[in-house]
């Protein structure tokens, strides 16, 4: 056992320290009037140039934060009510899937012309044409806010359709365009069976949950494992990213009524792990390489202006959307999550080099600070439609 204690203590040290400077981080943001993730990220910045020093503990704990990114994302999943923006936000099932579109048809030339491959353009492309929901979430919790109701619905509604949106084309084009051997066919056939496995597990784990509603250990056992499970399924099993398979099948279970139990489980340890996946995208930025990636993440900041922000206001004002236009466009002006998701594929399948995808983790901590100051702005002459 003393063996076990020493091997594994400096993990836990590794742990502790990052958690406990992300915190200091995270407290010092929200008190200059910024979201917490800022903190986070800008905590990976501090720690990138000490990673040599504890490599082994520093890959264990991307362990960890690939656990967080499933369960945020399945967090995610589970909080969609797609009734519900429907029926409430009808401009939204067509205006979201339109700038999604509108951001591939501009951003993929211009990634080609920079000698991108068509893979590296198009998950690029769609990596900025997506938004982060935790930022968004962020945005309509402050207490520094100056959105109204309306707006805050429908910054809500449009990061939801912006993650089935873009969940089902990054599955077609690593289908199409991934250096995977699997044909469109099979690759089709592998998400729609994971989709009916999804299904299923939203049948059986109501009875599960219902058995265990009462004892508060075992409800949260079931949820956080059913979510990491199922995700894992769809990657080992199916061929899906992990990290998409953990939204989809969150967004499967969603049907069942213990949903918002099972937000409320999960929402803990979604938030611990989510940290250090913060802190590791911060720590993947090398100081040496901070000059060269920046032009490229201004050409990303850029194309978040143009081909997303602005189409979003366009969108806003066709669809007479309930909200205010400008905090709506400047709301989803920013790359989070699912962009730092398909930038490391791309990177992984060798589409992007590691300059490119530095740059997309710089435009992620510049986008994000930029569009959570700017979404404070409330025009005099805009109001909600």
């Amino acid at each position: 056992m003393a063996s076990v204690v020493i091997d594994t203590a400096p993990l836990v040290l590794v742990v502790g320290v990052v958690l406990l400077g992300a915190a200091i981080m995270g407290f010092a943001a929200r008190k200059v009037g910024l979201p917490a993730v800022v903190g986070y990220l800008l905590t990976g910045l501090l720690v990138s140039p000490f990673k040599s020093a504890f490599l082994e503990s520093y890959d264990q704990l991307s362990l960890l934060a690939d656990i967080g990114v499933v369960l945020l994302l399945f967090e995610v999943g589970i909080e969609i009510d797609l009734r519900r923006i429907s029926r409430e936000q009808k401009a939204l099932v067509w205006g979201v899937p339109a700038q999604v579109a509108i951001g591939l048809l501009i951003g993929t030339p211009v990634f080609l012309l920079l000698d991108i491959p068509l893979l590296g353009a198009l998950l690029l492309s769609l990596s900025i044409a997506m938004s982060s929901s935790v930022v968004i979430v962020n945005i309509t919790r402050s207490r520094r806010r100056k959105t109204d109701t309306q707006t805050e619905e429908a910054l809500l509604g449009w990061a939801v359709m912006q993650d089935i949106t873009g969940v089902t084309l990054a599955a077609i084009i690593l289908a199409l365009f991934g250096s995977g051997d699997k044909s469109l066919l099979v690759a089709l056939g592998g998400i729609l069976g994971f989709v009916a496995v999804a299904y299923f597990a939203a049948k059986v784990m109501p009875v599960i949950l219902k058995l265990v509603r009462w004892e508060k250990d075992l409800f949260l056992i079931f949820s956080v494992s059913i979510g990491l499970a199922l995700a894992a399924l769809g990657t080992v099993v199916f061929g899906i990213p992990m990290a998409l398979a953990g939204f989809v099948a969150g967004l499967a279970i969603n049907q069942s009524r213990d949903t918002d139990e099972v937000r409320k489980a999960i929402l803990p340890f979604r938030d611990l792990f989510a940290v250090l996946f913060f802190v590791i995208i911060g720590s993947l930025i090398e100081a040496d390489q901070f000059s060269s990636a920046l032009p490229f993440a201004l050409l990303i900041i850029a194309l978040v202006i143009f081909a997303k922000s602005l189409p979003v206001v366009v969108l806003a004002r066709i669809g007479k959307l309930n909200a205010n236009p400008f905090q709506l466009g400047v709301g989803v002006g920013q790359v989070g999550e699912f962009s730092f998701v398909l930038g490391s594929i791309a990177f992984s399948q060798g589409a992007i080099d590691r300059g490119q995808f530095i740059g997309v983790l710089l435009a992620v901590i510049i986008s994000i600070i930029g569009s959570v100051l700017l979404v404070r702005i409330r025009p005099t002459s805009e109001s909600p439609s």
